[in-house]
């Protein structure tokens, strides 16, 4: 059976509770209030923890797409010139890290480049999160090993051969896996739930699901499969600005997924045959034989 992970105290894997991530990501579109909100919505509702996304632009925008103009809700600047208004820098992130812990909810980042990592180990998270995105950069998966912490890997846009790679890479004993496809929003048809067994027998570590679907019903579906953790992006409104809104959940959709979760984890119980103490006055009323 594959191992549990602990997450600051928190066991993550089969026989503990769905951990649940509230992904703001960018979604909070460089606003701190909004990005306290989002914190106040997953912690109000039972989040486990919410997930931020930390670059540094000059390292993770191609050269060339720097000087490229687009429209945004700021006016029209350069591409480049855009990722820095998103971007949370210190100031933001330690009035994050001390909402959070007033909340009483795990908050971390996904670590696009080594300076990022870097700049978030100052904030003692409970775990880093690999992008799908990542999967494939060596350097940053060993810069992020390096820090001792658990680590959390997405699948998505992956051969088998590629997180074979990167599985390999990472230590086992702190590793947790998320099925993903890194589509946005993703088609019921293009999320092959029954990769999640999958992985779970190839590399023996708890595996869980990063959901970028609309709906809810596939994120619960996996909870009934036995994903140890469910991360989905949330939002304030679908109709935002920002490349994963319309991918995101809103917050009476996190509310109804974090109840049903925690239903369906009861419900799966432990796999041993018992008759429970409530069958017992029907079973004396409607059983003739035995």
């Amino acid at each position: 059976m594959p191992h549990e992970v602990s997450l600051a105290g928190r066991l993550v894997g089969e026989g503990h509770p769905t951990y649940i991530i509230a992904e703001i990501g960018l979604n909070h579109n460089g606003d701190l209030k909004l990005a306290k909100q989002l914190i106040d919505v997953a912690a109000l509702f039972g989040c486990d923890a919410v997930k931020f996304q930390k670059r540094t632009p000059e390292l993770c925008v191609p050269r060339d797409q720097w000087d490229k103009e687009r429209d945004t809700p700021w006016g029209r600047m350069t591409y480049i010139e855009y990722r820095h208004r998103i971007e949370f820098g210190a100031a933001e992130y330690e009035q994050i890290d001390a909402h959070c812990r007033q909340k009483g909810i795990h908050w971390f980042a996904s670590c696009w480049d080594e300076p990022s990592v870097d700049f978030m180990e100052r904030f003692d998270p409970p775990c880093y999160k690999i992008a799908s995105a990542s999967l494939t950069d060596e350097k940053l998966l060993a810069r992020k090993v390096r820090t001792g912490k658990p680590l959390i890997l997405s699948t998505g846009m992956s051969t088998m051969a590629e997180i074979e790679r990167a599985v390999a890479s990472l230590p086992k004993e702190r590793l947790i896996l998320l099925h993903a496809t890194s589509t946005y929003p993703c088609k019921p048809a293009e999320i092959n739930l029954r990769m999640l067994k999958t992985l779970r027998d190839k590399f023996d570590v708890p595996v869980g699901y990063s959901g970028h679907e609309t709906g809810l019903q596939i994120s619960i579906a996996a909870a009934a499969l036995g994903a140890v953790a469910i991360e989905r992006h949330i939002t304030l409104d679908r109709a935002m600005w920002g490349t994963d809104q319309a991918a995101s959940v809103e917050p009476s959709g996190l509310q109804r997924l974090v109840r049903d979760v925690r239903v369906i984890e009861q419900a799966l119980g432990d796999g041993k045959k018992r008759v429970y103490e409530s069958e017992l006055p029907i079973r004396a009323k409607l059983r003739r034989v035995g």
